[in-house]
């Protein structure tokens, strides 16, 4: 069996001390392995966008371990947790985080560049995955020449280009029409496939249903974890 690309063990993140202090997360344990689309649900609070800014490294448990490819995060330096971030995990923030004086393919590119790789290189594996996400004709476009479900598929592009194994996708479709959105779901779910892992935050049980499992937070605790989730009563019944 392969390795997981991400494992949570034992994760604690507590924000704030004393009677102030708000506890995200409480000892939440999590494996996702290649080839595996993880959904995580639950109410807003629940914990879900703290949970994938520890794995993508963007923040440090209090108390636990969070493993990418067998690495525990917190023993790598500054440099070396940028380097991870750039190479293996793709993230999809829900505000965009686009440079507003880049073009689409600029932005895209970004990552690769930081990395080292030559600018053409960067230009063509940028195109494409604009490609991806049905946008390749809008490469030189600035964010602000794009509506805001253009903008969301160019940052999925972003998160998607080059040979990222971890994909993290916070709402990914809040600001795409229906249609948009379940295209962009099947271009997560193909990298997936391709033996990418992915998590995927979402509200909306028709999106979770192109997970593999659908874990349910409440209070920073996980309360539930089911396989594939196909109809609204499932969520009702897990959430309620």
């Amino acid at each position: 069996m392969s390795p997981d690309v991400l494992e949570l063990r034992d994760v604690h993140r507590t924000h704030g001390t004393g009677e102030a202090a708000v506890h995200a997360l409480r000892g939440v344990t999590l494996r996702v392995r290649p080839g595996e689309l993880v959904a995580i649900m639950g109410p807003s609070g629940s914990g879900k966008s703290t949970l994938l800014n520890l794995a993508g490294g963007l923040d440090s448990p209090s108390d636990g371990e969070v493993l990418v490819e067998g690495t525990a995060l917190s023993d790598l330096s500054h440099r070396r947790l940028a380097a991870v971030r750039r190479r293996t995990v793709g993230y999809v923030f829900q505000d965009f985080n686009l440079l507003p004086s880049l073009t689409a393919a600029e932005n895209v590119a970004l990552p690769l560049e930081l990395d080292g790789v030559g600018v053409r290189a960067a230009r063509r594996a940028a195109i494409a995955s604009l490609g991806e996400v049905g946008l390749a004709e809008l490469a030189r476009r600035f964010p602000d020449e794009m509506s805001g479900g253009q903008q969301q598929r160019v940052a999925i592009a972003r998160a998607l280009v080059g040979d990222r194994r971890l994909v993290l996708a916070d709402e990914p479709t809040g600001a795409l029409d229906s249609q948009t959105g379940e295209a962009v779901l099947r271009v997560l779910r193909d990298r997936v496939d391709a033996g990418a892992a992915g998590l995927l935050v979402t509200h909306e049980a028709r999106h979770a249903g192109w997970a593999d499992r659908v874990i349910f937070l409440r209070d920073g605790v996980v309360i539930d974890s089911s396989g594939p989730l196909g109809t609204a009563e499932d969520l009702l019944e897990h959430t309620s």
